[in-house]
């Protein structure tokens, strides 16, 4: 461990410093296909994105509880791409790879919200399609209004505290002569690995709460996902089971893409996953899934294509 006179205290000095984002910077052979897949990553976020939370909020008929939570994914998949990647677009257009102290952390706050958020209003959109197929007559009244601020305000506050927790005690720690974090955001993991300090209390912390709320938020969707297979296998029919499943199909593609490239990360011990293991995987959660959601909830939503009068061919 670096000696104390050696180290530059976080909570003091180190605020009006900076650090610097290392990862994928000054390779030219990969720079440019970089910027370019990000650019169109960024936009078809953007785009997609406000398109759906257009539609539901200019028709009337989508004004249920279903896309409410659709927005809110919406809303916070912006959040979460605006707070990684025009910052990420900067350093590799103006090779200005440096980013003050206090913006990094804003950031990972910024960032841990994103991800704690979306994996519990993942579980909220679960729970109301388990309510909407296994007791349909009883949807109304269950998912009323007050269920549905509930449903929504619960994840925001939760990844709200949460990240106050841990850019609380990862501003707290040290860093000796180099601040370079070896990633393209201020990564938390990537953090721990730049500071002096001894972050075995702070990994704890992390791997503790991560395994807690992010197995929490994963096994309350697979449990409303049990419920709806066993009711999904009841229906004798097989094109109702088929239209069943395919309002389903989409939001398992979101939790599979999502939950599983950030749980891989997170959850496994420092030297499961190598650094370009890390950095594939934080890109396809950061940058690709928040794109991919817009095309996955609508292309074969006939609710949203009908409403956007896109040819019904479109959507099978």
């Amino acid at each position: 461990m670096a000696k104390p006179e050696m180290c530059v205290k976080v909570i003091n000095s180190s605020f009006s410093e900076d650090f610097h984002l290392l990862a994928f910077f000054g390779q030219q052979n990969v720079s440019y296909f970089l910027i370019f897949s990000i650019l169109l990553m960024y936009f078809l976020c953007m785009l997609g994105n406000l398109i759906i939370i257009a539609v539901v909020w200019t028709a009337p008929r989508l004004h249920t509880p279903m896309y409410f939570l659709l927005c809110n994914l919406s809303a916070l998949d912006i959040t979460y791409a605006s707070t990684i990647l025009p910052k990420f677009l900067d350093y590799q257009i103006t090779g200005r790879n440096s980013i003050p102290s206090t913006n990094c952390f804003t950031q990972l706050f910024m960032y841990i919200t994103c991800v704690d958020t979306e994996f519990l209003l993942l579980s909220s959109m679960a729970y109301d399609r388990y309510v909407a197929i296994c007791n349909p007559l009883k949807y109304s009244i269950i998912m009323n209004k007050n269920s549905c601020i509930i449903l929504s305000l619960t994840p925001w506050t939760i990844g709200l505290l949460n990240s106050l927790l841990f850019v609380f005690l990862i501003s707290h720690l040290s860093f000796c002569n180099s601040k370079n974090i070896i990633h393209f955001y201020c990564d938390m993991k990537a953090i721990l690995r730049a500071s002096c300090s001894d972050t075995r209390h702070v990994n704890l912390v992390i791997l503790s709460e991560g395994y807690t709320l992010g197995f929490l938020a994963f096994g309350m969707i697979l449990t409303s996902y049990a419920f709806i297979i066993s009711a999904i296998l009841k229906i004798k029919t097989s094109s109702k089971r088929l239209k069943i499943f395919s309002s389903c199909s989409s939001h398992l593609t979101v939790v599979v893409l999502f939950c599983g490239s950030s749980l891989s990360v997170y959850m496994n011990p420092e030297s499961k996953n190598s650094t370009e293991q890390d950095l594939m995987l934080s890109m396809l959660y950061v940058a690709v899934v928040p794109a991919l959601n817009p095309l996955v909830y609508s292309l074969r939503n006939k609710d949203v294509l009908d409403v956007l009068r896109i040819p019904k061919f479109i959507s099978g």
